[in-house]
């Protein structure tokens, strides 16, 4: 008997997620900001990868960061030494984000000050694949250390990604990381699928990431001022 109770309340709460991402999309998009949001398994070096992102990014453009955990302000802490501002989202007993939260967090902050804002899921590649927060590009990192199969593990969230990026490069040999077998496994769930390979330690393929984020950043904004009257 519980059980249809329990698909409508979730898709419910689903729906009313989606509105409110659809209105954090268009005041993103009117205020001209890009919204880069970041999933990842715990321990795949997501907060150390986006303090790279912040700091390299910081010199030319105008950044920020929302970080949501469990419990702790640690990533929030450690994102912050890259001198960009940052808020923290406590999710409580919740092993995702929600536009709700997101909505909430931005709430006096003005965001049209802003040229990227960067989302730092929960470390969890279950619940957030379920969740749209109004970004541009939902970002999906696996590290060398976790595996080649992660892909064939949890397909739902790379299929809800729009790139995958395999990280901790620089451990690669070390722990013997297939990267032949990793990509085709990505590319099995998501044919496709844009892939980049970095190391926030060594910086390999961190300034290609860049182009890539600036690129698609400036390409919105042209179509964006082409689009008004």
């Amino acid at each position: 008997m519980s059980t249809p109770r329990l698909v409508e309340v979730r898709k419910n709460v689903l729906k009313q997620n989606d509105v409110i991402a659809r209105s954090l999309r268009e005041r993103f998009q009117n205020e001209g900001v890009f919204v880069v949001s970041l999933v990842s398994s715990p321990g795949a070096g997501k907060t150390t990868f986006l303090e790279k992102t912040l700091t390299l990014l910081r010199d030319r453009y105008r950044v920020a960061a929302l970080v949501g955990d469990l419990a702790t302000e640690n990533d929030a802490m450690r994102l912050a030494r890259s001198g960009a501002p940052v808020k923290q989202i406590t999710t409580g007993t919740l092993c995702h984000l929600e536009a709700a939260m997101v909505q909430s967090a931005l709430s006096g902050w003005d965001t049209t000050n802003l040229d990227f804002l960067f989302i730092e899921n929960v470390g969890n590649l279950v619940c957030p694949s379920s969740y749209d927060l109004g970004e541009d590009l939902r970002l999906v990192l696996m590290s060398v250390t976790e595996g080649e199969d992660k892909p064939l593990k949890y397909p739902t969230i790379f299929n809800s990604a729009d790139v995958a990026v395999i990280t901790k490069m620089d451990l690669a040999e070390a722990v013997e990381f297939d990267e032949h077998a990793a990509i085709a496994n990505i590319q099995a769930v998501r044919p496709g699928m844009t892939i980049l390979k970095v190391s926030a330690k060594s910086g390999f393929g961190l300034q290609e990431y860049l182009n890539y984020l600036v690129h698609l950043a400036e390409s919105k904004s042209t179509a964006h001022a082409e689009s008004r009257p």
